[in-house]
């Protein structure tokens, strides 16, 4: 049989204005180059930067990269079914997670898929990960106190709903322990709380979701796990993801508190999704927007003024700093965005002085805003007697013979150390917590010995609540100490120091 080259050109003719008539080729794009979590992708001239892309096997990306032939995409699942030569096809859409009060009591992953072995999430509505933060003028300053139930934090670092305050140090020195305490603490104060796990290990997060059902805490909070065995995508979304979940409540009206853990990781997945991008590697071959990144994400979280219906979104990232230095890349930035720092340090935590914020370096830029008056009244020279202490008690290991006045201030100092030492998984209620940081500050405690002060802490909450529940109870309603508070307090002091025994 003949072919004739006519017939075969009419053929190819044929072929192509059909492939035209089925299929948009800025809309269809081919997979050329595929791995770690990230596709080299020919075509998709059309495609926008952040749109989600369809993949075979249900697998979906999203555009990062747009150049002028090809798109760098990353890719949410596994990249080992996708191919070289696989067809890509723009959505039209922006990555979305569900929202709204179905997400509470559940452990997610950063795309709102269970891991909790429970059924799907069914949301009336989903939102997109990345959405501008509220301008300044739908925003109002803080004034209203997130209590931690911390003593040393409450007391010198408030933090205050809306705040964005940054928990940094090394590693096992307690930064975790404080955002757990901080979830714990806000059972039946309406704050409803999201903590995004970014590059733990699953067994890290499966203690800590345990702790939160010990307490009671799950019902109220949403756990966004991306893992250490999750790709770096994942662990890149996962915060973006978490806060438009955290949003819905804040945008309601209500109180939401995010945790992210830690942005030491993120910053890392970022990196490794950026140099894999071939994008230009900057300092310590971080991206150059890395600032932005983290910027962008962390600028969501505000008060809303009552025009924009007056929620708030409080938040608390956590940096990993190696060996007590914070003026490195990543941890410099975090501090320039956020409103403030707890600084805890390896030295107070191996003396056993847990939580072991160092307070010279510690800081809240909202202050005295975010505390009830009554914390006012207490703790304002709290700070002050403790950075002096911290000073003579290195001048006094000079073996130099000291003043009497300086004697007693260090023997206040040791006193004051003592009182704010506080163990895990035990948040203090603010009443509590004024009353023991006044008895501190007024001298009642000189004269326990210092071996005995967390004894007499315990007994002493025990009397007040069994005795002076009443006080309690005015101190909660007034929110400061009045004279008549102050006559009781001190009446409480004097009754339970003469029934005290020394062991």
């Amino acid at each position: 049989m003949e072919l004739k080259p006519q017939e075969i050109t009419r053929i190819i003719k044929e072929k192509i204005e059909k492939f035209k008539q089925t299929a948009d080729i800025k809309k269809v794009g081919t997979v050329i180059e595929v791995g770690d979590g990230v596709a080299r992708i020919y075509g998709l001239q059309d495609a926008l930067s952040m749109e989600l892309l369809a993949f075979p096997h249900n697998i979906y990306g999203l555009a990062l990269n747009l150049e002028e032939e090809i798109v760098g995409a990353c890719i949410f699942g596994d990249d080992s079914l996708v191919k070289e030569g696989d067809p890509v096809y723009l959505t039209g859409k922006v990555l979305e997670v569900p929202v709204g009060e179905e997400v509470l009591g559940r452990v997610l992953s950063p795309l709102g898929r269970p891991l909790d072995g429970k059924e799907e999430i069914k949301t009336k509505q989903k939102k997109p990960v990345e959405i501008v933060a509220p301008g300044v003028a739908a925003r109002e300053p803080v004034s209203v106190p997130l209590e931690t139930g911390i003593k040393a934090i409450d007391a010198m670092i408030p933090i205050g709903r809306g705040q964005r305050e940054l928990i940094i140090g090394d590693r096992q020195v307690g930064k975790t322990a404080i955002a757990l305490d901080t979830i714990i603490n806000q059972k039946g104060k309406g704050v409803y709380c999201f903590y995004v796990a970014i590059g733990q290990k699953n067994s890290t997060v499966a203690g800590l979701i345990e702790v939160l059902k010990k307490y009671d805490c799950l019902k109220y909070t949403t756990v966004i796990v991306a893992s250490a065995a999750a790709s770096a995508p994942l662990q890149y979304i996962a915060p973006y993801a978490a806060t438009t979940m955290a949003e819905y409540f804040r945008d309601q009206g209500k109180d939401a508190l995010i945790i992210y853990d830690d942005l030491t990781k993120h910053a890392v997945s970022y990196r490794e999704l950026s140099l894999l991008l071939r994008r230009p590697p900057g300092r310590e071959a971080y991206p150059g927007d890395i600032f932005y990144t983290h910027s962008r994400l962390l600028e969501r979280a505000c008060k809303l003024n009552k025009e924009n219906g007056g929620g708030s979104l409080t938040a608390l990232p956590i940096i990993e700093t190696q060996a007590g230095d914070v003026t490195t890349y990543i941890p410099t930035n975090l501090i320039s965005i956020t409103d403030g720092q707890i600084y805890l340090e390896n030295g107070l935590f191996y003396q056993g002085v847990r939580p072991a914020v160092n307070v010279g370096l510690s800081v809240s830029r909202v202050g005295g805003s975010a505390q009830i008056k009554a914390m006012r009244q207490v703790a304002g020279m709290l700070r002050l007697e403790l950075a002096q202490f911290r000073e003579m008690q290195a001048f006094a290991q000079l073996g130099t013979e000291l003043d009497k006045t300086t004697q007693a201030q260090i023997e206040r100092g040791r006193r004051l150390v003592e009182i704010l030492k506080q163990d895990q998984f035990s948040p203090l209620d603010i009443a509590y917590q004024v009353i023991i940081i006044y008895a501190a500050g007024r001298g009642w405690i000189d004269d326990i010995p210092v071996k005995d002060i967390r004894r007499f802490e315990e007994e002493f909450f025990t009397f007040i609540s069994r005795e002076f529940g009443f006080l309690l109870e005015m101190l909660a309603e007034h929110k400061e100490i009045t004279p008549e508070i102050e006559d009781k307090i001190k009446e409480g002091l004097t009754v339970f120091k003469k029934n005290f025994i020394f062991v």
